[in-house]
């Protein structure tokens, strides 16, 4: 599946947040300076009074910031880069110089939603400019060119510019294609958008890293690892404890799917034993591998279904896959969307420009101007994104009457977890209850439905926890410019047991090929929605009285569990995620248990093939 997004620029967690602090702001801004006029001694009205001042200022900037960002990814220029920059650059001046003002009021004791407002507001720093009025002009520039950059990226194959590829149209050919010198143009192509950003990327580094010091945090990624309502290195020993009871999963799977790929393309080109080459996975990145299904040998059932194909014998177009994804929510009792949804969103690549086609949830104005933006194509893949999608536009409906310093998921990983649950209840019974099958293929096809879903998610795992793992690494200084496209690929080899098809070098920017690392957006809340949507998911069943193997269940057209996904999408990031976890499962720690119960059956299967195939496991 495509990587996903929600955009909403948010105090806290704000994926493209460049959080400038400006000497000269208050000056020029009578209701900054009046915001930061010192007040001796603080007191608890004078902070409930700050709070409040914050957060109406707060929602002015962010909507005009928003807007400002939807017209340039979907009008590429340089005059819309620019306006969006300065959008940014506006919204992010004031929450850094609001986060400082933040600490004059540590000493006081305030009731527990004011000082939750006050923690969030000193955690608001995403990626922190630094001082000098200059350089935080300079570091807004660089993300909105990094942005447009990605956005207006393609490969034109013998350079032939009458046949430029975007990164659809790439993907497109790499979930279709099995030559092995095609894939492989196609990936070098592709990848080769990455190498003018490098210079820019590292500038980027600097600057943010700069601005974090100043505002007391060792690097820009200590800053990111802190919006978790824990410290930094809790973060960091979380994330992996939850990566060892997953990896032998991982490792299984890996096997396989190489033996497979090596019966298809020979011994000289897929080892048996070592890193599998990464163009020959059906995506650009090797995330999931779910284009490569078909070359797998698993039992297919005899009532097997292709979805893509009933999708397009059926004529459905763009704006029909999404009133799917609308109807699955209404069945559990949400409101419809708003009417503007269907006029302002865009739903297919228009012919005539450049737009950033990321898949992406905007929430326009913290009310009800909800949006997406998806270049969609008639598949199962994309049947799901929508699913997902609309999964953060009604999660940020849900939490608009919350103030806006809490308008947000209870952590980042909520917000994809949400969607991915509604995507997890996708299943055959829910497409024969509307309509799209017949007949729901017997539990023999059990083993081949939980491969696809494997392929999908748990070949994205170990990616999911190495693109912050990279960039923790560059932040704290343990991977310089010089080595940027080295360490790359060591955590590449390390965690996904993946080679590149062709030598790279630090000439290349590897990394930049992929959305999340131009755009500056946290990915470690990937990793963490994987794990919790399974956690949201086993407990939905449970209260839509659900008892059969976890993999069968659909909570579509169950309205309790329905009212019980609600209760935590209104939370909002008003209380700590343990909190919101523990509202709808009854858990307070994130736990994989329930995805690997999930795959269980496939695991048991994994391991005999391999074992009677002679597949080695690991790299």
């Amino acid at each position: 599946m495509k990587g996903r997004d929600t955009k909403r620029v948010t105090i806290v967690g704000c994926a493209l947040a460049v959080l400038i602090f400006a000497g000269s702001a208050a000056s020029q801004n009578p209701q900054l300076a009046k915001l930061l006029e010192k007040k001796n001694p603080p007191t608890v009205a004078g902070a409930q009074r700050f709070l409040e001042d914050v957060e109406s200022r707060y929602f002015d900037l962010t909507n005009k910031s928003q807007r400002a960002s939807w017209v340039e990814e979907n009008f590429i220029t340089e005059d819309t880069e620019q306006i969006a920059a300065e959008a940014n650059q506006e919204l992010n001046t004031f929450s850094a110089e609001m986060s400082k003002k933040a600490h004059e009021f540590d000493k006081l004791t305030l009731p527990p939603e004011m000082a939750r407002k006050m923690l969030l507001l000193k955690l608001a720093s995403g990626f922190p400019a630094p001082a000098d009025p200059k350089e935080q002009k300079e570091l807004a520039q660089v993300l909105a060119s990094l942005d447009g950059d990605y956005g207006k990226g393609k490969w034109c194959p013998s350079g032939d510019a009458a046949k430029c590829m975007d990164v659809t149209a790439v993907g497109k050919l790499m979930a279709t294609s099995r030559e092995p010198e095609e894939l492989k143009r196609a990936w070098v192509g592709w990848h080769a958008v990455g190498a003018p950003m490098r210079q820019r990327y590292a500038r980027m580094v600097e600057l943010g890293n700069k601005g974090s010091r100043e505002l007391g945090f060792a690097d820009a990624g200590a800053l990111w690892r802190s919006n978790y309502d824990m410290p930094p290195d809790e973060l960091t020993k979380e994330t992996d404890r939850l990566w060892e009871q997953l990896r032998p999963l991982y490792e299984s799977l890996h096997a396989y799917v190489r033996g497979q790929l090596r019966k298809k393309y020979g011994n000289e080109i897929v080892p048996a034993s070592g890193p599998i080459p990464a163009h020959l996975l059906g995506n650009i990145w090797s995330q999931e591998w779910n284009n490569v299904y078909s070359l797998m040998d698993s039992p297919k059932p005899a009532q097997s279904y292709d979805l893509t194909k009933i999708l397009q014998e059926r004529k459905t177009d763009a704006r029909g896959m999404v009133r799917y994804g609308e109807a699955f929510f209404t069945s559990l009792g949400f409101a419809p969307l708003p009417k503007t949804f269907w006029e302002r969103s865009l739903f297919t690549k228009p012919a005539d420009r450049d737009v950033v086609c990321h898949a992406s949830a905007w929430d326009i104005d913290s009310k009800d101007d909800l949006r997406v933006k998806v270049c969609i194509q008639i598949t199962e893949e994309d049947f799901r994104v929508i699913h997902h999608e609309l999964g953060h536009n009604f999660y940020q409906r849900a939490y608009s009457a919350q103030p806006p310093l809490f308008q947000n998921s209870a952590n980042d990983g909520f917000h994809e977890a949400v969607g991915d649950t509604i995507a997890l209840s996708v299943t055959p019974e829910y497409l024969k209850k509307i309509g799209l099958i017949d007949a729901v293929p017997p539990a023999s096809g059990d083993t081949d439905y939980l491969l696809q879903q494997a392929l999908e998610k748990i070949a994205f795992l170990p990616f999911g926890l190495l693109v912050d793992k990279w960039r923790w690494e560059v932040f704290a200084g343990q991977v310089n410019p010089e080595n940027y496209n080295k360490a790359w690929w060591e955590l590449r080899r390390k965690y996904q047991g993946i080679v590149p098809p062709v030598e790279r070098t630090e000439a290349d920017f590897d990394a930049g090929a992929k959305y999340h690392v131009p755009s500056n957006t946290p990915y470690m809340r990937y990793f963490l929605a994987r794990i919790l949507q399974f956690q949201f998911q086993r407990a939905l069943c449970r209260e839509a009285g659900y008892s059969g193997p976890l993999h069968g269940c659909s909570i579509y057209g169950n309205k309790a569990a329905g009212e019980k996904l609600n209760k935590m999408l209104t939370m909002g990031q008003s209380k700590p995620w343990p909190e919101a976890l523990e509202a709808l499962t009854g858990e307070k720690q994130m736990d994989a248990s329930a995805l690997v119960d999930y795959f269980a059956p496939l695991k048991t299967w994994l391991d005999e093939e391999n074992k009677a195939n002679h597949y080695a496991v690991g790299w």
